[in-house]
């Protein structure tokens, strides 16, 4: 008979040890925590690949190659002692990576963090100029970056080390110089949970990007609680042959592996999930589908706009795509109507959204199936059992339940902190609670709704862009005397980058000649998609500061307006 999900959580954690849950201080706050589960990256994968037919099992596929569990675990254990024998690679060393998806990239990933050492994680998407900031921010020398990023960062190579890591121009640098060296096996340092095992980038609503410090503890945490939610799923919704063989899990990574979507809830979980990995290193809708159907994908995590993709491209090949189980939306809110379209045209499939942020380790909110068919404007219920969760006025009091608030989210598995910005971490962590920055309500039955950002935050595609980002780039071209950037309406991606600007009295200037400026100032999906050109200065309100609300509203009117 099916249970509730609370029943169900409540009857794993009383009966199956590996959920066991206890506390630990951390940061001199208690949290709730998995305590027999691995407490770091190294611990993860050793103790997974034993489970896994003994590590004979099909662990990752990428275009023509293939790895074994332990193919993958003798490739990351030498390319640790070659980081630690040849590049001194200790506890604590930082080292970033900039590239596509590829392989080498997961690898390196586990490499690094089986080191105890630190993986700074570089948005493949950014110009030069912004690779250099993160470098310089979090002290990281030795780069591993593929010919594009290289290139990029080439006016600043002089004070780094890189290593290549091409696939595509012949053998890299590092086929040649690390996969080919000899290196004995190094010694296991011991590793402190509550230590970094990564940088990753947000865009936050500075005109920097922020680097926000993972933790070991925080990111097992998360793949647990969502390893959880799969051991509960067949309790609330029993299948209709119980006695059906299990089908083994086969994840698609198609978003980026510099984000938490594909570096989490895709890559990691995958390793105690028992999961195969089929890694995309550019998206391609209909190498995709080829792909869901030639390695029996069970479950497809993307952005909003891959689903579209998906769907299209299905139809277009004839394709059925049965093995699929799941088709998850991350990184933005998918269109209501979306949710039971895709039920429509994949019926086998459980379609289900996720919220979390980086800050969190991707870990948040979230829900799927008929609860979300009958939703499909909400973000879903907290995962259970590790997180608690309020709703805060401007004071930093609770609203009553129905009422909006700030989503505030208290968690092990809430970042450490904001590098180098001790202000900015002290704004957003409060005695153990992340402030997200989302308003949100929740009802009677626990599933919440984020209505709006406080944040000036433009997610295009799953990708945050800040707006003061884009603006601090408009403000550089020499015709332009002030700046508003925020979100315009896209069929596809959701939301795009739109701006308005003042331009100089006497000078003129064209949209094309400011958008051509700007490629060499943001990365090009920052660049706005549209710039209204004003020679009066921008609205402002009571406050004198400029009204983006108010400016946003008149350029998406005009928008709209019959040509």
């Amino acid at each position: 008979m099916p249970m509730t999900a609370q029943d169900a959580v409540a009857e794993v954690l009383a009966k199956n040890p590996t959920f066991a849950v206890g506390t630990a201080t951390i940061r001199g706050i208690e949290h709730p925590v998995f305590t027999n589960i691995p407490q770091d990256l190294r611990a993860l994968l050793e103790t997974s690949r034993e489970a896994q037919a003994g590590g004979k099992a099909e662990f990752l596929v990428h275009g023509s190659k293939r790895w074994s569990y332990d193919m993958f675990c003798s490739d990351v254990g030498h390319v640790a002692a070659v980081l630690y024998r040849d590049y001194g690679v200790r506890p604590g060393t930082r080292v970033a990576l900039a590239m596509r998806n590829c392989p080498e990239m997961l690898i390196l990933l586990m490499a690094i963090a089986s080191l105890g050492a630190v993986v700074v994680f570089l948005n493949a998407w950014w110009t030069g100029t912004e690779l250099d900031f993160a470098l310089r921010d979090t002290g990281a020398r030795l780069v591993f970056a593929d010919t594009d990023r290289i290139a990029r960062l080439h006016p600043f190579r002089d004070s780094l080390d890189f290593v290549n890591v091409s696939q595509y121009a012949g053998p890299s640098d590092f086929d040649i110089n690390i996969m080919q060296r000899h290196a004995a096996p190094v010694p296991q340092a011991q590793i402190d949970p509550d230590s970094d095992f990564a940088i990753m980038y947000s865009s936050g609503t500075t005109s920097h990007p922020k680097g926000v410090a993972l933790t070991h503890r925080g990111a097992v945490n998360a793949v647990f609680t969502w390893l959880l939610q799969a051991v509960i799923a067949p309790m609330v919704s029993p299948p209709d042959d119980p006695n059906a063989p299990p089908v083994r899990p086969v994840t698609m990574i198609t978003t980026p592996l510099f984000h938490v979507t594909a570096t989490h809830p895709s890559f990691l979980l995958s390793i105690p999930a028992g999961a195969k990995v089929v890694l995309m290193d550019r998206w391609d809708a209909n190498e995709a589908v080829r792909l869901i159907e030639a390695e029996g994908v069970t479950r497809f995590v993307g952005v909003p706009t891959q689903s579209i993709d998906i769907r299209v491209a299905a139809q277009a090949s004839g394709r059925k795509l049965e093995t699929l189980a799941q088709m998850v939306s991350g990184g933005a809110k998918r269109p209501a109507a979306q949710v039971s379209e895709l039920k429509m045209i994949f019926p086998k499939a459980e379609v289900a959204t996720g919220w979390g942020m980086t800050e969190t380790n991707a870990l948040g909110i979230g829900f799927s199936g008929a609860e979300y068919i009958d939703h499909p404007d909400a973000a879903g219920r907290l995962y259970p059992p590790l997180q608690e969760v309020r709703f805060l006025d401007e004071n930093g009091r609770d609203v009553p339940t129905g009422e909006v608030g700030e989503l505030a989210i208290k968690s092990v598995t809430n970042m450490r902190c904001y590098i180098n910005q001790p202000k900015a971490t002290a704004e957003v962590l409060r005695d153990g609670w992340l402030l997200t920055g989302d308003l949100a309500r929740i009802d009677s039955d626990g599933i919440i709704t984020i209505v709006d950002r406080k944040k000036n935050i433009i997610i295009r595609g799953g990708e945050n862009i800040a707006c003061l980002d884009v603006e601090g780039a408009l403000h550089r071209h020499p015709a332009i005397q002030e700046a508003c950037a925020f979100a315009i309406p896209h069929d596809r991606l959701g939301e795009v980058v739109g701006a308005a600007v003042h331009i100089r009295p006497g000078v003129t200037a064209t949209q094309q000649e400011v958008m051509a400026f700007l490629e060499s100032q943001i990365a090009h999906f920052k660049i706005p998609e549209r710039i209204w050109m004003q020679s009066e200065p921008l609205p402002r309100a009571a406050t004198d500061k400029i009204d983006r609300r108010a400016i946003r509203a008149a350029c998406i009117s005009d928008m709209e307006e019959p040509a």
